[in-house]
């Protein structure tokens, strides 16, 4: 016959082969598989001859402008802009997350215990009166069953086997949602780029727009000038002189507005910088054209299937659509039984009889258990599987959420293009309006001198005037700002960051500081293969 050890030692190999065998069983729950989504073939403009569908890259698409103060505000926002900060860090936490997931494939509970106690039992302890009576003390004189100390020292160790998959699945779901945070990193970076570049255009527009204002009132006070210096002479009336002073007035009054729109501007500048609010004189000066930068007259778009790979939201939709599959085969494992290893090893001893605390490492000290179990959550009363069936609702939600994306980008992609276009074509014609708003004032003037017009004819002229060129400055700024809804449609700008750290030095060196993050600031690996990942699983270290 086996004795009672013998048993124990075959139960336990059969319970380690079990473990290895459950182990290599697949893992419940749908794998995931890239979403379909509605694309078009084609843009709408792309027989237009300005748009080319061509291949091309938008790693640093604002150079289009070829102003090197954009090009040293962009490098200072990449830098020190505190919204990207933010997401690097996200980064972190998602990867510290992953590490947490991939933990659990190990076992979950591994501890060291170890106590010393004074042991004192109550009298009223059923065991109390036997283990006081005479009988007990005639056997044992000097020894006190209902008082002692106790010492032991031990290892405890817990490991539910991965049967159903639920933790792979959980490593699954994290590594997904680290792909996806490290996409919407990349989201950031593509809308700073370009709001750094719309923001720098609106400063220039606003100070091309305040420069006409202030050219005008110089041109309307010296008009001014003349109609006084003519009324004077009794060839001009009061109605002149007080219609001249309301241009001027209107013209002046333009001026608070303008300096307002561009001191705001200006503030939010700064904060895309990561500077307090200021006049960014210093950070707006230098070599280059100074005024509105001029957008090139064409534009390569590729076609609209290149979203599904350059787009950061797009990849970031799809990543979250992945992660939340795996989150259905982790909640239907619930509905199977839960297989786990389990077992303690240590010593334990007292003072009772003539043993002594020092003895707890003596062989003969030892004490342990060990074994499978099993546990089930057979009445669950529908709990679980509507867990489930959450899961499955909010992981079709993303999918939707994922077409939707999908649209919703070559709509921006669209409809900027063609505020291109059509900015382009009112470009022209206001400008051709302004060079004959030009000469119209000049034959007024001229005519007003020689006593062929009158002082209204005038007004009206300079007021054409002031408005053709505030409209074309307007129109070149939105022309500008099209082609940067162009860019940032197509989302370009986020290849910037390839080889480079997603956190700052000073931000990993402060976090370092707090806590021992071992090699998990090397932030450069994980987006090295964005938009390229074969599969959403990996095992890092731990």
């Amino acid at each position: 016959m086996m004795t009672a050890h013998a048993i124990g030692k075959a139960t336990f190999r059969l319970a380690l082969l079990a473990a290895l065998f459950l182990c290599g069983c697949s893992s419940v729950g749908p794998d995931f598989v890239k979403p379909e989504a509605p694309v078009s073939r084609n843009w709408t403009d792309a027989g237009d001859p300005r748009v080319k569908t061509g291949p091309a890259q938008y790693k640093d698409w604002w150079k289009a402008f070829d102003d090197p103060v954009l090009d040293r505000l962009i490098d200072r926002a990449y830098r020190d802009n505190l919204s990207l900060k933010i997401a690097g860090v996200r980064i972190l936490e998602a990867r510290a997350m992953l590490g947490i997931a991939v933990g659990r494939l190990y076992p979950q509970m591994q501890q060291a215990s170890g106590s010393v106690q004074d042991v004192r039992l109550s009298d009223r302890y059923p065991l109390a009166a036997l283990l006081g009576s005479p009988a007990i003390s005639r056997a044992l004189p000097n020894v006190n069953l209902l008082n002692y100390w106790q010492d032991q020292i031990g290892l405890n160790a817990s490991w539910e086997i991965d049967f159903w998959g639920r933790f792979r699945r959980n490593v699954e779901s994290a590594d997904a949602s680290l792909a996806a945070s490290v996409a919407d990193y990349d989201s950031a970076l593509v809308s700073l780029t370009a709001d750094v570049t719309n923001t720098y255009i609106t400063i220039r527009t606003l100070e091309k727009r305040l420069d006409i204002a202030h050219k005008n009132v110089e041109v309307q006070r010296d008009s001014l000038k003349v109609v006084e210096e003519r009324f004077g002479h009794g060839t001009a009336s009061r109605l002149d002189i007080e219609q001249a002073k309301t241009v001027l007035s209107d013209t002046m009054a333009s001026i608070p507005a303008l300096e307002t729109q561009l001191r705001q501007a200006k503030n939010g500048l700064s904060v895309l910088l990561g500077l307090p609010p200021g006049d960014l004189a210093e950070e707006l000066k230098g070599p280059g054209p100074g005024g509105i930068p001029v957008a090139p007259p064409e534009i390569v778009v590729g076609i609209p299937n290149d979203l599904l790979r350059r787009r950061p939201d797009v990849r970031s939709a799809e990543y979250q659509a992945a992660a939340q599959s795996a989150q259905i085969g982790v909640a239907k494992a619930d509905l199977y039984p839960a297989f786990s290893l389990s077992g303690n090893f240590g010593f334990l001893s007292s003072n009772v009889n003539n043993f002594s605390l020092g003895d707890m490492f003596a062989w003969q000290s030892r004490t342990y258990q060990y074994g499978p179990s099993v546990q089930w959550n057979i009445f669950n009363y529908g709990r679980i599987r509507n867990n489930v069936r959450a899961q499955d609702a909010r992981f079709e939600e993303l999918l939707i959420t994922y077409r939707n994306t999908v649209l919703k980008a070559q709509r921006e992609v669209e409809d900027a293009l063609v505020a291109f276009l059509k900015a382009q074509e009112r470009a022209g014609h206001l400008a051709a309006g302004t060079q004959a708003a030009g000469r119209a004032f000049d034959l007024v003037v001229e005519q007003y001198r020689e006593g062929l017009r009158d002082f209204t004819a005038v007004l009206v002229a300079q007021q054409a005037l002031l408005s053709e060129q505030d409209n074309l400055t307007v129109t070149l700024g939105s022309l500008s700002s099209s082609l940067v809804a162009v860019y940032r449609g197509l989302g370009g700008g986020w290849e910037i960051r390839a080889g480079r750290e997603l956190v700052p030095p000073d931000v990993k060196e402060e976090m370092a500081k707090r806590t021992d993050w071992g090699s998990l600031l090397d932030t450069a690996a994980y987006g090295k293969a964005a938009g390229e990942r074969k599969s959403p699983i990996r095992l890092p270290d731990r």
